[in-house]
């Protein structure tokens, strides 16, 4: 079943890898021209030595194989595998030479979360960083929350070799908007695009208003516009959204927020003008009903604080941070300190539960997804009828999600193994915030927000947290936005093909 990477996997494996890391490159041009518009001159010379830096790595890589034949499933879950941490690699080191952070770890950790939509931070003294620098947080967030294959897709990258179907599929995506790969992901990167440039717009407006001067108050409305769509979480500011002390700002980043958790295949639906597509979908429902129960018991939670007496004041901070810990964005209009002290651990316990589960599959949200747990509430339902009908009797259920679906074994299979792995890198991550001497709820809020892609912290994330800490941080933010499948499977196969490799060399058959 497992075959171990031959020298030939490998350099394939590496074309592809280069491949990316020149695109990425790109990328980097955004900061740069911004670095050069205000010049800000040492800033615009970190990104030009990091273009560098990607062009030759990629330019290796990708003479690994000249011209390498079609992609099978190992090779690209290993691309899409090794992307996601490279590019991140790559992504850390304009950071790091910005002085915002304590070393090269802390400005990976920012990179990766960056890249996943994570939205955490280490970052020191956030209210003056240059342009260019804050530019690039963004450009993360937006080639993260798209998918770095989907990015790379619709510009045709993979066409003419073949791949695009192989790499779409390893990134944790299976429903093509149309029935063309590169089609596809060029109407999802269209369909951001629109809502970002719409969002800018009326965020620049309301920047203006607060009386920020125009630059400012551009980049800033686009900058919150990308990590409102995306889910990223990035906020301009050391104070996140807090900052603003705005409601038209709040509300509008809320609109941003569901939209973003909403599968780019019903956007698609809806923008063909199905509307009836949206309100019969499994994820949709699912969402309904889930965050109405949770509203009520944040709610009931919520309200036995002492610290918002005002009800408007209860209502706006405690909607907000609902809808952000759902869409796992991470954005917060109170501060970090208030979180874990004002609010009642029923409450953030609540807002954990909301950022464990996310949004919906094919969004840009993380965590364990609406149709995963609709798929299982399904599958118990069926459960049920099978249990309660004659032996003769064949039952059925189905959902609708882009047309009419059967519950199979293999859907439900698929969807209580991601569940599973999710709980589990869940708990794995609580137990390294315990042992790290953290309190139980502490640890269990951080571990879901990282795993999940959330984002929302209690303070143990920050700058000056234990390396090692920081280390697992990370590998569960990688883990969780390839949704775990892509990354063990990576795993299996070094391990695999490294223990074939000794048994060749040992002599014994492998």
């Amino acid at each position: 079943m497992w075959q171990r990477f031959t020298f030939y996997d490998v350099r394939v494996i590496g074309h592809y890898l280069g491949v990316l890391v020149l695109f990425f490159s790109f990328a980097l041009l955004f900061p740069l021209l911004v670095g050069l518009a205000c010049r800000e001159w040492v800033p615009a010379s970190h990104y030009l030595l990091t273009i560098g830096i990607a062009l030759i790595v990629g330019s290796l890589l990708r003479l690994a194989v000249v011209s390498p034949r079609r992609l099978n499933r190992q090779q690209a879950l290993a691309v899409t595998g090794f992307s996601w941490i490279v590019l991140a690699f790559v992504a850390a080191i304009p950071l790091y030479l910005s002085g915002h952070y304590a070393g090269y770890l802390d400005a990976l950790f920012d990179g990766v979360s960056g890249i996943t939509t994570t939205g955490a931070t280490v970052i020191q003294d956030l209210d003056h960083l240059s342009y260019a620098d804050n530019m690039w947080r963004f450009v993360m967030h937006f080639a993260g929350g798209l998918g770095l294959i989907v990015v790379a897709l619709s510009f045709g990258l993979f066409g003419k070799q073949g791949a695009g179907a192989s790499l779409y599929s390893s990134e944790g995506r299976s429903e093509h908007v149309v029935p063309n790969i590169a089609q596809t992901t060029r109407l999802i990167s269209k369909i951001a695009l629109f809502v970002i440039a719409l969002a800018t717009v009326v965020l620049t407006g309301c920047c203006l208003a607060l009386g920020i001067e125009p630059l400012r108050a551009v980049l800033q409305g686009l900058w919150l516009a990308v990590s409102g769509f995306m889910t990223g979480g990035f906020s301009p500011m050391s104070d996140s959204i807090m900052y603003y002390h705005s409601y038209s700002i709040e509300a509008v980043l809320m609109v941003l927020m569901v939209l973003g958790s909403v599968s780019f295949a019903l956007h698609a639906e809806i923008w063909k003008g199905r509307t009836d597509f949206f309100f019969r979908d499994l994820e949709v429902r699912t969402a309904l009903l889930w965050l109405s129960v949770t509203t009520l018991v944040f709610a009931a939670a919520f309200v036995t604080s002492l610290h918002f007496a005002d009800v408007v004041a209860m209502i706006r901070r405690g909607l907000f941070m609902i809808v952000a810990a759902f869409s796992t964005t991470g954005f917060q209009n109170i501060a970090t300190n208030q979180l874990a002290t004002a609010f009642s651990s029923g409450a953030f316990l609540t807002l954990a539960l909301l950022m464990s589960v996310g949004g919906s599959a094919g969004s840009t949200t993380g965590g364990i997804k609406l149709r995963r747990v609709g798929i299982i509430a399904k599958s118990i339902v069926a459960t049920t009828k099978e249990t309660l009908a004659p032996d003769s009797a064949r039952v059925v259920v189905d959902y609708h999600h882009i047309g009419r679906r059967v519950v199979s074994p293999q859907v439900v299979k698929e969807a209580m193994t991601v569940f599973a792995l999710f709980v589990v890198t869940y708990a794995i991550g609580t137990m390294a915030g315990i042992a790290h001497g953290y309190e139980a709820t502490q640890a269990i809020f951080e571990s879901v927000a990282m795993a999940s892609n959330g984002g929302l912290s209690l303070g143990i994330v920050g700058a000056g947290m234990p390396a090692s800490l920081e280390v697992v941080y990370i590998v569960e933010m990688w883990a969780g936005r390839l949704e775990f499948v892509t990354f063990i499977a990576l795993l299996v196969e070094v391990a695999v093909s490294f223990r074939l490799r000794r048994r060749v060399e040992t002599g014994r058959p492998a």
